[in-house]
């Protein structure tokens, strides 16, 4: 189940990889957006590439990218495709390498494909429901990944651009626990979370998108994690109102749920 589509996602995260790191190496021109946010031709380019690639293979699908304009026919459509072409372009303007291409399906607000690649890094993190996560060094294969089991001696991962006085105090509340901080960008967090390399994430701002966390919100759930609202909702993904308000948590274990 979701094997074909897991695999057409997976095509289309790799081609917009070399489309990307084409620009990364070349040179490219920054954009400045309404919502104060950077887009350079990378994005736009890459989003393009996203589409057309599962638009071919999924003609009845909707799509909701952070790049293109949003057509709220989505909301009467099954099956979605939530797309990130270039999650941190601070990061990828910075050149620091942490910055991904996420593309997940939402079927009846539900995540059932998540596709996270690391274009610079040449990693791809990739799930479907009820098959598991994997982790693959690009040229390597596969290997399935898991949370860890820790409840003390955290380590906790926060952004490399967006950290507040919120998840500053969440830290120090919860210093007896937390003892290592670590910046890493963009999905990559959740992704390490799934991959036992850290235990949680923490963001309470209301700025981030369904865009940002669905690809990763599978991986995660399918690597044992939780990945919830800080007040243990769970979120749900097509929604009218694309923002995560109440921002989220992601832990290994139920116990670090800390509040």
């Amino acid at each position: 189940m979701w094997e074909k589509e897991l695999q057409e996602a997976i095509k289309a995260g790799l081609k917009a990889k070399d489309k990307i790191m084409e620009i990364y190496n070349k040179g490219f021109d920054v954009e400045i957006k309404e919502d104060n946010s950077p887009v350079t031709n990378a994005d736009k380019a890459a989003d393009q590439i996203i589409r057309e690639h599962l638009h071919k293979a999924f003609p009845t699908h909707a799509f909701l990218t952070e790049e293109s304009t949003d057509n709220l026919d989505r909301l009467k459509n099954d099956f979605v495709w939530i797309v990130d072409p270039v999650d941190g372009t601070k990061d990828f303007v910075a050149k620091d390498g942490q910055f991904t291409t996420n593309i997940a399906l939402s079927y009846k607000h539900k995540l059932v494909v998540g596709v996270v690649v690391a274009p610079a890094l040449d990693e791809l993190y990739f799930a479907s429901l009820g098959n598991g996560a994997f982790y693959q060094k690009l040229g390597e294969n596969p290997i399935r990944i898991h949370v860890n089991d820790k409840i003390n001696d955290l380590t906790m991962l926060t952004s490399v651009f967006h950290f507040t006085k919120d998840e500053e105090e969440f830290i120090e509340r919860h210093s007896d626990v937390i003892k290592h901080v670590m910046k890493k960008g963009s999905s990559l967090k959740p992704c390490a979370i799934a991959h036992g390399l850290a235990e949680i994430t923490f963001r309470s701002s209301p700025n981030t998108k369904e865009w940002d966390t669905a690809a990763c919100q599978i991986i995660v759930t399918e690597a044992g994690g939780i990945f919830v609202e800080p007040n243990g909702k769970e979120i749900t993904y097509n929604r009218e109102d694309v923002y995560n308000r109440n921002g989220y948590i992601v832990v290994n274990r139920k116990e670090n749920l800390l509040k």
